[in-house]
């Protein structure tokens, strides 16, 4: 017969998956270029950014909307004088500044352009101008770039390939806002570049621009040159909601309360379809472009205030998360079942995703989805891996047991669904203990092959009767084994199978014994005690070694049988308490007889033969 061996990997194979699991872990955090993982990122964080956005009133912003009514009353184009009156009106109702978000490349009616300039130059006007970030053959140039410092080297500033500004009369304009962006590959705009660099000059976005028209030259100086000067994250911490919005038209017609004005930075812009000023944001496919420089607008007010949320290392906690899981997955990968261990990493994701969502407030750059991808790989390889091994385990475990016992008993086990069916328990059960007569004799004149052999072959006419009769091999005693029955599967006709198993096991032996003596050998005789009663029954040992046995008086007196069997004339002594639970099987008393270590006599009895 040819055993196979079960799968058993080597130490290091348990070792890689955690391990691997892990480095996916660091190596999300590192920064690349665009993949599958940023854009999972970008989908859950733009999952949070709408679940975050506040509708709480922005009282610093006002939004002055040219929307489908301001058209419907001042029909499009306007005059730069309507412009300039809308401007002068803010101005006068006491805006802090005015930002205008709309591009004024070719010259237009002289008053108004002359009116225009004079406020981008006296005044807290600023106005936009647009660079290109992208490398084209033939490079944007369109009017003359306005505003920005002197700059050798780009530094943190993201570089610019071309423009589209304001017409020459609006170019001595000393605060001008890039309104110029730059989407992400999926067309959703999230960053803005909050320092552009052309021409060895560093320009700012509108919204920073706006924030330093109406700051001290030197806060304003010290803005242009801090540590986020290149992309930055919109936060759209407030939804559209949250910001007063007040119509151009009605401004223009004087039906705005001069109170609603006062002291606050106003942008001018449109949410009209037909002006087009629309964008993709986290908050909507088609959101107003004035949303974005709102939304930077707020982020760099509550900087500027303290009110900002403080920043964290995300991807350090983000690493940390997945060891922590990775070292519990580890350890009840091999201890606890696939479906425990399934619901553990579910468990641990949405454990992230809750801090991730606090977290992303606090570090606009860690991978939201890293932790995600090592508990994936854990789920999909450590998983299945360790299923297998405990699958390939059960498959030995089973194996062995059916060695022990029979094979209907280890089914029936299964299906019992009995919670840990080895732990010890008192149960009615009937043991048999054979031995062969005159061992010692029959194997000291003979080869250690043929001793060897001849073991084998008497075990086998035991064992197999055993089995066969739904039996619990105990154990081998050398050249007998222990046996019971009734256990870890409770049966009524434990002591009806126990006899039938010593009928069969005398018809077994006296089959080899006959062979036996054909070939010349010395006959053979077993010896068999059976007796049934309460006994403890279950896994005992240590730590490191454990047997699945009997305890009782019952199997002590199932041994004193079997030795006394030497004195009888019969191979099988029976108890009386297997008498008394047998309901198939016939006796013939021997009479009372003392057995060692019992105090009184007891009734012996052996198989009745048939006549």
């Amino acid at each position: 017969m040819v055993h196979l061996r079960s799968f058993s990997p080597p130490p290091l194979l348990h070792l890689s998956i955690p391990l691997a699991a892990l480095i996916l872990a660091v190596w999300a955090q590192v920064p690349r270029g665009a993949s599958g993982l940023d854009a999972a990122d970008e989908w859950l964080r733009d999952r949070f950014v709408v679940a975050q956005a506040a509708d709480t009133p922005e009282p610093r912003i006002l939004v002055v909307d040219i929307d489908e009514t301001s058209l419907a009353a001042h029909p499009w184009p306007w005059s730069r004088e309507r412009l300039a009156e809308l401007v002068e009106t803010l101005i006068g109702d006491g805006a802090r500044a005015v930002a205008l978000d709309i591009l004024q490349g070719e010259p237009g009616d002289a008053a108004g352009d002359m009116r225009l300039a004079v406020l981008a130059q006296q005044g807290p006007l600023v106005l936009a101008q647009l660079f290109d970030y992208e490398q084209r053959p033939q490079a944007l140039r369109f009017g003359r770039p306005a505003g920005g410092t002197a700059a050798a080297a780009a530094g943190g500033a993201v570089p610019a390939y071309g423009f589209i500004a304001n017409h020459a009369g609006l170019a001595r304009a000393p605060h001008v806002g890039n309104i110029g962006v730059r989407p992400d590959p999926d067309g959703v705009l999230r960053r803005v570049p909050m320092y552009t660099w052309f021409e060895q000059r560093r320009f700012p976005t509108l919204s920073r621009a706006l924030l330093d028209c109406c700051a001290a030259p030197a806060a304003a100086a010290a803005a242009a040159h801090g540590k986020n000067d290149g992309y930055q994250r919109v936060p759209f911490s407030r939804s559209l909601d949250a910001y007063t919005v007040a119509k151009a038209g009605e401004i223009l017609d004087g039906h705005v309360d001069p109170a609603l004005v006062a002291g606050r930075l106003v942008l001018i812009g449109s949410s009209s379809l037909s002006i087009g000023d629309r964008v993709a944001t986290p908050l909507g496919r088609s959101s107003p472009g004035l949303l974005v420089h709102a939304a930077m607008l707020t982020t760099l007010l509550d900087q500027q205030a303290g009110l900002a949320p403080a920043p964290w290392p995300g991807r350090l906690m983000a690493v940390l998360f997945a060891s922590v899981v990775v070292v519990l997955a580890g350890y009840t990968f091999a201890r606890l079942s696939a479906a425990v261990n399934v619901l553990m990493l579910a468990c641990a994701s949405l454990t992230w995703l809750m801090l991730a969502y606090g977290l992303s407030v606090h570090d606009p750059d860690f991978s939201v989805s890293g932790p995600l991808l090592s508990i994936g790989f854990l789920l999909a390889v450590g998983v299945p891996f360790h299923w297998q091994l405990a699958q390939s385990g059960s498959r030995r475990l089973l194996d062995t047991m059916r060695r022990y016992v029979a094979g209907e008993v280890v089914d029936e086990l299964l299906r019992s669904g009995l919670k840990d069916p080895l732990a010890p328990r008192q149960l009615q059960v009937t043991t048999l203990i054979a031995d062969m007569e005159g061992y010692t004799t029959q194997v000291e004149a003979l080869p250690v092959e043929e001793a060897a052999r001849l073991t084998t072959d008497f075990l086998d006419c035991l064992t197999r009767p055993v089995l066969e009769n739904k039996g619990t091999l105990d154990k081998y005693t050398g050249d007998g084994l222990v046996a019971f029955w009734g256990a870890p599967i409770p049966n009524d006709q434990h002591a009806d199978l126990a006899l039938d198993a010593a009928a069969r096991i005398l018809r077994e032996v006296a089959i080899l014994s006959a062979r036996r003596v054909r070939a010349g050998g010395q006959p053979l005789r077993v010896r068999i005690g059976i007796e049934s009663g309460l006994a403890m029954v279950g896994d005992y040992g240590t730590s490191f070694r454990s047997i699945y046995t009997a305890v009782g008086d019952s199997v002590n007196t199932a041994s004193r049988l079997e030795q006394a069997a030497r004195d009888f004339p019969h191979d099988v002594i029976i108890g009386q308490g297997t008498v008394g639970y047998a309901t198939r099987h016939r006796f013939l008393s021997l009479g009372r007889h003392a057995l060692r270590g019992k105090e009184h006599p007891i009734e012996l009895y052996t198989l009745e033969q048939p006549a």
